[in-house]
């Protein structure tokens, strides 16, 4: 059996050079459990500090064709959805 180390997806080209000392590259992102925490936080800290209110009122249309096409923008995404009666 060759001692050759191979690469893992997303690991340095430095990695592995010593694996006593050496960690394994850090996951973050979609799936995983510091992004979530980090995600969480951001949410309950704007919730606490923001105006939700008055985001929700700017983020409002802006007259009446600007409401229709973003209905048939969301009308346009859930066609392309796999989840049934939406």
């Amino acid at each position: 059996m060759s001692s050759k180390k191979t690469s893992r997806p997303g690991a340095s080209a430095s990695a592995g050079a010593d694996s006593a000392t050496s960690q394994p590259p850090r996951q973050i992102g979609e799936g995983s459990y510091e992004g979530t925490r980090d995600y969480q936080k951001s949410i309950k800290t704007y919730l606490d500090d923001a105006d939700v209110a008055s985001d929700a009122r700017a983020a409002k249309p802006a007259n009446e064709d600007e409401a229709i096409e973003l209905k048939q923008a969301e009308q346009q995404g859930r066609s392309h959805s796999k989840a049934k009666g939406q």
